[in-house]
């Protein structure tokens, strides 16, 4: 980053005062009711223009490889895997094809209006303002839209950046040499493999060293590597850092129940939600005062203003009309995807007698429960299908909550200096990204209620989380009447200790039925204490099955393992 200050400024109090700024625009936007990013947008637009500011001019790097990996981490590694899996194909459709499509519509629309401009430098335009923005996508989240619409939104933003950055660099190297489509095909199949299996390794180890450190502050001073750890090689081994990245958060997100302990996972949460906070919020006000030396470089040019708008207009154009026309072609797929699930309920139930049969015994018992769990892994999609089954008006939202943000102005920094209509290209990008999160961001909400696409599974949660709570305790009392019966390890343990681990929840701070101070009362609450334990123990167990089996809403299952984690980790 250039160096410069603020009449002596110096970078570190710069860095501090950024903070600031960050802070107090978070905390006024809702009382305005604007959304926190278009107002740290707006601040940022506004400071660059502010004499003694500096220029901030950001070395491209350093968001794509300094601040995206983290972003995206702190997004993949709490998203839950079987929302990700439901809605995979929708997910690589819009990351992967809608990307490829709005490259090559500008490719071939641009030249046409734009004198200068060749097929390679518009297609590089097109890679650069295609992808939606992991950042700018937590504008939607505030606005009240379904789970599954923010999950789509969510895949989408984490996977789309790869295939932007491999079409770009595509693009480059084609103003200079000829390029191949089996080429560009060959070399995003080669980003994606190659970090899927980076992803997947780092994954491995990350949980496996973690599992071994007894302390939640090295365990998570660990996680914050992570994500630098995945990037790097799958880049060096030519493929996508960014997609290592996603796959080694989904990877620990989906496993981290099972290898961290409760104190791991509740001290990185809290750390990784301040983390994303700081760089989200870094980000958009960075992107707002950028905008200043970016006109100043155009300005050289001697271009007029009109033309910027004029590009800018057409390419926002056609990106949106892409993006409309392809999530239409979208929905009538996935809704013949749905009759098909619908239609397959009679086989998989002939199935599920099939396994109760006889002849089914022939086979053996895990087999059999193999079997008897994919079936009802898969009874419990189809009802998710018909559910929360994505209409008309949710694709109308899908397409408006698509906004361009950091990535496109990172991005478009990339392009090589000798590289064609270069000033134009760039201040074109961060004119789409502006007015993308400015007119989209700034309406998505109304849009949200106007359509009525809002979240209306409130009285369902309820319910399942009515449900839940009843099977946790079912699984206490279980535990607690095989401990009565049984003992500890054998031990045979005093019926007050199991008396009150049916009667609480959660252990109390004051333990006065245990009796005065001496080795007795320490005895009943060890025993306490552990038996309590297994009961959360055995609680957890539950739910991940459940989440396995995909019976019950994600959120509501995360947020009851949340509170297990709370109870455990702190004791109370």
């Amino acid at each position: 980053m250039r160096s410069a200050t603020i009449e002596g400024m110096e970078p570190m109090e710069l860095a501090v005062l950024g903070v600031i700024v960050v802070v107090a625009v978070c905390v006024v936007s809702p009382k305005l009711g604007v959304a926190a990013p278009l107002s740290l947008v707006a601040v940022g637009v506004g400071l660059s223009f502010v004499p003694g500011v500096p220029d901030a001019q950001v070395d491209p790097e350093i968001i794509l490889a300094g601040v995206l990996p983290p972003l995206l981490y702190a997004s993949a590694v709490t998203m839950p895997i079987t929302d990700f899996r439901r809605d995979l194909k929708a997910i690589s459709g819009l990351s992967v094809v809608l990307v490829v499509v709005t490259s090559s519509v500008l490719g071939l629309v641009l030249p046409l209006v734009v004198p200068g401009i060749g097929f390679a430098e518009a297609f590089a335009l097109g890679a650069i303002v295609s992808p939606t923005d992991a950042v700018a996508t937590s504008i939607a989240r505030r606005t009240g839209a379904p789970p599954r619409l923010l999950t789509v939104l969510d895949g989408e933003s984490m996977l789309n950046d790869a295939t932007a950055l491999v079409l770009l660099r595509s693009a480059i190297a084609a103003t200079g040499v000829t390029v191949s489509v089996l080429e560009v095909g060959l070399h995003l199949l080669q980003a994606v493999v190659v970090a899927c299996l980076v992803g997947v390794v780092v994954a491995g180890f990350s949980l496996a060293i973690r599992s071994l450190v007894k302390d939640a502050t090295v365990a998570t001073a660990i996680s914050f590597v992570v994500p630098f750890v995945a990037y790097a090689p799958a880049e060096h081994l030519g493929g996508s850092g960014l997609v290592a990245v996603v796959i080694a958060g989904l990877g620990i997100g989906s496993r981290g129940y099972v290898e961290l302990r409760p104190e791991d996972r509740v001290a990185e949460r809290i750390n990784w939600r301040t983390i994303a906070f700081l760089l989200e919020g870094a980000v958009f006000l960075v992107m707002g005062l950028q905008l200043r030396p970016l006109w100043d470089d155009f300005q050289s040019t001697g271009q007029s203003v009109g033309l910027v708008a004029a590009v800018a207009a057409i390419v926002l154009g056609v990106v949106m009309v892409s993006r409309v026309l392809f999530n239409a072609f979208l929905l009538v797929t996935l809704y013949g995807d749905r009759k098909q699930h619908e239609a397959s309920r009679p086989r998989i139930a002939a199935l599920r007698d099939f396994l109760a049969s006889p002849e089914a015994q022939r086979h053996s018992e895990a087999r059999r429960e193999r079997a008897l769990r994919a079936i009802e892994r898969r009874e419990h999609d189809i009802t998710f299908y018909g559910e929360q089954r994505l209409r008309p008006r949710d694709g109308l939202v899908l397409t408006w909550a698509g906004m361009r943000g950091c990535i496109t102005v990172a991005a478009a920094q990339t392009l090589p200096p000798d590289l064609a209509q270069r000033d134009l290209l760039v201040l074109v990008a961060f004119t789409v990204a502006g007015a993308s999160l400015l007119v989209q961001g700034g309406t998505l909400g109304w849009v949200v209620r106007r359509l009525g696409v809002v979240d209306d599974r409130a009285e369902a949660r309820r319910e399942q989380l009515g449900l839940l709570i009843t099977a946790l305790a079912d699984v206490s009392q279980s535990r607690c009447d095989e401990t009565e019966a049984e003992g500890l390890d054998g031990r045979p343990v005093d019926p007050s200790v199991v008396q009150h681990v049916r009667r609480r929840s959660t252990p109390a701070a004051e333990w006065a039925w245990a009796g005065v101070e001496g080795p007795e009362r320490e005895q009943l609450l060890q025993d306490f204490r552990e038996l309590h334990l297994r009961v959360i123990e055995d609680q957890r167990e539950a739910l991940l099955a459940l989440r396995s089996a995909g019976r019950y809403d994600s959120l509501v299952i995360g947020e009851l393992l949340d509170r297990l984690d709370a109870v455990q980790a702190t004791g109370r």
